[in-house]
C-alpha cells in the first residue's frame, strides 16, 4: 500500500480530525524513528499512520482495538505492519524494534500536543525537551498519556530525553499540517 492510498483509507475509516492529527503525528514520529535506526521509513511510516484505523469501529469495545484494523487491512499491508498495530494496542507483546518504537510513540505524541496546547501560543514551536521532561512529572498534566508506556523508548535504546528530541522534531516538521 502507497502512502496517499493509506491516507486515504484513514480519512475513510477514521471521523475524528484529532485522531486523524494523532495518526500524522505518530507517522512523522515513526518515519524519524526509522531514518535514525536506519530502517524503512515508508513502513514505519504506515504503521504510525495506521495504528489507530479502527478507532470509530472500537472505542466502546477496546478489546476489538488492532484486530478490526488488521481485519480491514487484510493483505493490502505486510504481517510486519499488523504485527505493529496488534502490539501498540497490547494485542501482541512488541517484539521487534517497530513494534517497541510504536509501543512508545502512541501515547507521546498525544503528550506533546497537550504541551503545545497549554501553552498560551498553542504552536509545538514553543515547545522543548525540558518543558516535556518536566511536564512528565506532572502525574496531573495529561493524564491518559501512559508515563510508563512512555519510558519503554528504553527498549529501542532511546532515553526519554532522546526520545522526546525526535518525536518533537518530528512533530515540528508537520506542525502545519496538524494545525499546531
Amino acid at each position: 500500500m502507497e502512502r496517499q492510498e493509506a491516507f486515504e483509507l484513514l480519512k475513510k475509516h477514521v471521523s475524528n480530525k484529532n485522531l486523524v492529527n494523532h495518526c500524522l503525528a505518530c507517522e512523522a514520529i515513526m518515519r524519524k524513528l526509522a531514518k535514525y535506526f536506519g530502517e524503512d521509513e515508508e513502513t514505519w511510516g504506515l504503521a504510525g499512520l495506521l495504528h489507530d484505523l479502527d478507532y470509530d469501529y472500537t472505542k466502546d469495545k477496546p478489546e476489538e482495538h488492532g484486530l478490526k484494523s488488521v481485519e480491514i487491512l487484510g493483505d493490502s499491508v505486510s504481517q510486519e505492519i499488523k504485527n505493529a498495530i496488534l502490539a501498540h494496542c497490547e494485542k501482541k507483546t512488541p517484539e521487534t524494534l517497530m513494534e517497541k518504537a510504536l509501543y512508545a510513540v502512541d501515547p507521546t505524541s498525544g503528550f506533546i500536543v497537550a504541551a503545545a496546547l497549554i501553552r498560551p501560543e498553542k504552536k509545538l514551536e514553543v515547545v522543548d525537551v525540558e518543558f516535556l521532561k518536566n511536564r512528565f512529572k506532572e502525574k496531573g498534566f495529561a493524564k491518559g498519556a501512559n508515563r510508563e508506556q512512555m519510558k519503554t523508548c528504553e527498549n529501542i535504546g532511546l532515553s526519554l530525553e532522546e526520545f522526546y528530541s525526535i518525536s518533537l522534531e518530528a512533530m515540528k516538521e508537520i506542525a502545519n499540517d496538524i494545525g499546531l
